[in-house]
């Protein structure tokens, strides 16, 4: 009797989405140990011990009621933050930037776990009002700018944009109009557009100045408002760019045209887009990927990971690959449509914010289609923060899911 009632604490959640993220899991490994073969790494086993771990973690967490988040959300808040900056005053710095705090003998990307820290927090804010008045997207962005600051300077801007991607997805879920998402982040394109068409640049601020007079209460303000910023933010993006490092200049600039420098910064896309392109239909099969095997891509069980799938397991593998990353975000919506109340609605709302974001960015740089960010893909790309983040969300998610109201008859 008793371990029927241990076993009834599961019975509600979404197996099938658990099982697509155990199935990436495991086949990451195996993509893995094939970038490594000729290596004596030993990454491929770890990713599957973290797993095991991470799988654990969310099956522990899909038990609990997740309504209890929301008593100890400004704590996790306050702890996200002091996390980011310990990682300013401690962290280890590695490949330009300083992302890591060492903890016996592990490396610990608090970035990654303060993903889920806005999340919970924007959903707590958001569950009880309404995102369709400008007071409180105005308050949704200030709480979220803190962490966004925090890793920005680190820098890693890769991250910096996820946040951004989840509080954008979190607000129009909440009802936030589009006109003012599109506003929020006007001032970005703005400064790429001003800096590299001019005419669209042109015709970018003239939109812009229209939807600030529709969307914005008072419509002169709205669309003088809308007008400055864009204006502004084309000399805004050059004091930007100045602020950049070096490396992080060299993947934008490169990004649109990578033979620039092909033994440099271009190296890593030209040699990926190389290796997809040669695995032609079916893929050269596991282990005999020219690309792969000769080392030719470097760090690629990481960021670079959809490089591997394509070379080895062909067109057929990647489409297969980002079927099975369709299929979670689907479960994902439909959870968020039948969670019993606001909160758990958010919160599987901004994990698929976050997912979609970094699947997209991530095949997007590998196929030469989008700057190198340095953002990894979910459950496939080498990283135990990343992976553990990943199901801690699904963890989440699973206890939403798990703990909807149904009728009785």
């Amino acid at each position: 009797m008793v371990n029927r009632n241990w076993l009834q604490a599961w019975q509600s959640i979404d197996w099938t989405l658990l099982i697509l993220c155990i199935g990436l899991t495991v086949y990451a490994g195996l993509v893995i140990r094939s970038s490594q073969l000729t290596l004596e790494y030993t990454d491929w086993w770890q990713h599957w011990l973290t797993g095991a771990i991470g799988v654990a973690i969310a099956l522990v967490i899909a038990r609990w009621r997740y309504e209890i988040l929301v008593q100890w959300t400004w704590i996790i808040y306050v702890i996200t933050n002091l996390s980011l900056i310990a990682v300013m005053v401690l962290g280890t710095t590695a490949l330009g930037a300083q992302r890591w705090i060492t903890i016996g003998g592990f490396n610990i990307q608090p970035s990654e776990f303060a993903k889920l820290g806005v999340i919970i927090t924007l959903a707590t804010m958001l569950e009880g009002q309404t995102a369709a008045n400008l007071p409180t997207v105005l308050k949704s962005l200030a709480v979220a700018a803190v962490p966004w600051g925090l890793v920005f300077l680190q820098p890693d801007l890769g991250t910096s944009l996820v946040f951004g991607a989840i509080t954008l997805g979190m607000l129009y879920w909440a009802n936030a109009n589009p006109g003012w998402l599109l506003l929020l982040v006007s001032p970005m394109i703005s400064a790429i557009l001003f800096s590299l068409v001019l005419p669209v640049w042109f015709i970018w601020v003239v939109g812009m100045t229209v939807i600030g007079w529709l969307t914005i209460p008072g419509r002169w303000f709205g669309a003088i408002a809308a007008l400055t910023v864009n204006l502004v933010s084309g000399r805004l993006g050059e004091v930007l760019w100045d602020l950049l490092k070096p490396y992080q200049k060299d993947r934008i600039v490169l990004f649109l045209d990578p033979s620039r420098d092909p033994l440099g910064g271009g190296y890593h896309l030209i040699q990926s887009r190389i290796a997809i392109g040669s695995g032609e239909l079916w893929g050269r099969g596991w282990g005999q990927g020219t690309q792969t095997q000769g080392g030719f891509i470097p760090e690629q069980h990481t960021d670079f990971i959809f490089s591997a799938v394509g070379e080895e397991w062909g067109f057929i593998g990647a489409i297969a690959v980002l079927v099975v990353f369709w299929l979670i975000c689907l479960r994902l919506v439909i959870i968020a449509q039948t969670a019993k109340d606001n909160f758990g609605s958010l919160l599987a709302v901004g994990v698929l914010s976050m997912l979609v974001f970094q699947v997209i960015v991530n095949v997007s740089m590998t196929i030469g289609l989008a700057p190198v960010t340095g953002i990894p893909l979910p459950w496939m790309s080498y990283g135990r923060s990343a992976l553990l983040t990943n199901f801690l969300a699904v963890g989440l998610v699973e206890s939403v899911n798990n703990h909807r109201q149904r009728l009785k008859f």
